[in-house]
């Protein structure tokens, strides 16, 4: 397939996964034998209407390490690289310091980039508002990074808190989504099978949510549907 054949098609599955729900495909992957995909609770949209995300993961790691310096080169590097669809991820050793704040997220709008995944802390929260880019971080602090916290790597396989286990990985070209559910990773390999499977469970659940609605009990769609 050639590139830019290819980017439209990863741009299509990218806005038929946002028509779906992250429980939906939770569920999913449930059956497909990867139940520990999901994102810890303390994943939170920032603003709280930031509404859902979701994108192709580009992955940029960062550490702890104190250093005298008017900014982070390599941070402002990895940033250039995000690619329309693209959604950055944000992981490292950080605690109590922002990873990511609104020049950041203007740059990244600008370069078509799909949202933010912080494993740490965001600020500058009511300017990143008013420009709708969605963000989804574990807290706020109004602490910079600069001085405190260099990235370190990027587009490299990163860790983040699980739901249901300690760490999920996430790799660059993993599709990551996240909702008023929570945040979940999609590996990239079984990326497009588990959005078919989604969008015809979403199918089922509709067809379930009017035949409830138009006065079917409980008992009589579960045994035409079977469980959802």
């Amino acid at each position: 397939m050639a590139p830019e054949a290819a980017k439209g098609a990863r741009e299509a599955l990218r806005r038929r996964y946002l028509k779906v729900d992250s429980a939906t495909v939770a569920d999913v992957l449930d059956v497909m034998g990867r139940p520990d995909q999901g994102l810890a609770a303390s994943f939170q949209p920032y603003p709280a209407d930031a509404g859902k995300m979701g994108g192709w993961a580009y992955t940029i790691h960062g550490q702890m390490t104190p250093y005298e310096s008017a900014g982070d080169p390599d941070k402002m590097q990895a940033a250039d690289g995000v690619g329309p669809g693209e959604l950055s991820v944000w992981a490292g050793d950080g605690e109590g310091i922002c990873y990511f704040g609104e020049l950041i997220a203007l740059g990244l709008k600008r370069r078509g980039c799909a949202g933010a995944l912080i494993d740490g802390g965001i600020r500058d929260i009511e300017w990143i508002a008013k420009q709708k880019f969605p963000v989804y971080a574990r807290y706020r602090t109004p602490v910079q990074s600069i001085g405190r916290w260099k990235v370190t790597a990027w587009q490299q396989p990163v860790y983040l808190p699980g739901a249901t286990a300690r760490r999920v990985s996430v790799h660059p070209g993993d599709f990551v989504l996240a909702d008023v559910d929570g945040a979940i990773v999609v590996p990239a390999k079984i990326a497009e099978a588990v959005l078919v499977a989604a969008e015809n469970l979403t199918a089922k659940e509709t067809s379930i949510r009017r035949e409830l609605a138009a006065g079917a009990t409980l008992a009589q769609v579960l045994k035409k549907y079977g469980h959802v």
